[in-house]
């Protein structure tokens, strides 16, 4: 990727996915976590911005300032699930199991056939989700990021080519007939819901003590295009096995547009709300190494005409 490339990069070598898929299928296991265990302590060293916004993240969760150590735990529990994404991405098995919670309704769902939005955030296995429902046959567009040196993303894509394709948000132009041609080729749609930086529609809801802004376009969307909405969230129960916790499913009626946005911000409140009880958990699962959502500012004064 040139110097004048607009796109982000993940942090590291451009060789580093190369380096540790290759290092994980011929070294020793007890080896190679001895070295990733290491590269973490590296990594944290040189990323400043990422390991203050762990601390602060950590110190709000924990309720008290968070020991080197736990930081270093934050980093290592991504790099365990980056391990988990290059391994399914070269073929090993990954077994997932539905919690019985909300489990059916989803599983119908999937298994309907019919177009859905699939909802999800930076914790856990989440990521993988998606290729995941790809697999069980399911024509299925990701929103995402195009990120450099990511080949990941670029490796588990090729292994699902046949079910995922990508819709990249970085241009914004394109996006809304990206979309359009997705739906009407009868795909669903995932993405994730916790960033803000793409989102063209966000509004506060609780979450980690104070009022947040979150994305709410997956709601818009269903709307929109009259497709029902699910999140799903991913819990690591072991190196091959996740525990995928949904939500109820959220389905748009013939009670008109304002009817069905209050009915989609109660039923918003209630996803964050099993995610916070998760994150709570499962505080190391939390792989936002950025700034937490923000709080909404002061209204806008009126201005008398």
């Amino acid at each position: 990727m040139s110097t004048s490339d607009p796109r982000p990069r993940n942090p590291g070598p451009s060789w580093g996915f190369w380096f540790l898929q290759h290092a994980d299928h011929w070294l020793p296991r007890w080896l190679f976590r001895a070295g990733l265990m290491l590269g973490t302590w590296v990594a944290l060293s040189f990323m400043g911005a990422q390991r203050r916004h762990s601390r602060e993240y950590l110190a709000l969760v924990l309720n008290r300032p968070p020991r080197l150590l736990e930081v270093w735990r934050h980093f290592f529990a991504f790099a365990d699930f980056l391990m988990v994404k290059l391994r399914v991405a070269r073929g090993v098995p990954h077994h997932c199991r539905l919690d019985p919670a909300h489990g059916p309704a989803f599983d119908a769902l999937v298994d309907s056939g019919r177009p859905a939005l699939f909802g999800t955030f930076h914790f856990g296995d989440s990521d993988l989700l998606g290729f995941l429902l790809g697999g069980r046959g399911r024509p299925l567009a990701m929103i995402r990021q195009l990120v450099g040196n990511s080949d990941d993303t670029r490796w588990l894509g090729r292994l699902f080519a046949q079910w995922v394709s990508f819709i990249w948000v970085n241009d914004p132009g394109s996006l809304p007939f990206a979309l359009k041609e997705a739906v009407e080729a009868g795909h669903s749609l995932a993405m994730q819901c916790d960033r803000l930086e793409f989102s063209s529609k966000a509004e506060p809801f609780h979450f980690l003590g104070r009022m947040r802004l979150f994305p709410f376009t997956i709601y818009h969307l269903a709307l929109l295009f009259d497709r029902p909405a699910v999140f799903c969230v991913g819990v690591p129960e072991s190196n091959a096995a996740t525990l995928v916790v949904a939500s109820p499913v959220f389905t748009p009626d013939s009670a008109g547009r304002e009817a069905n946005l209050r009915r989609a911000r109660g039923h918003f409140q209630a996803v964050l709300t099993q995610l916070e009880t998760l994150v709570r958990q499962h505080p190391l699962l939390w792989f936002n190494f950025l700034p937490l959502n923000p709080e909404p500012g002061p209204p806008t004064p009126a201005t008398l005409s």
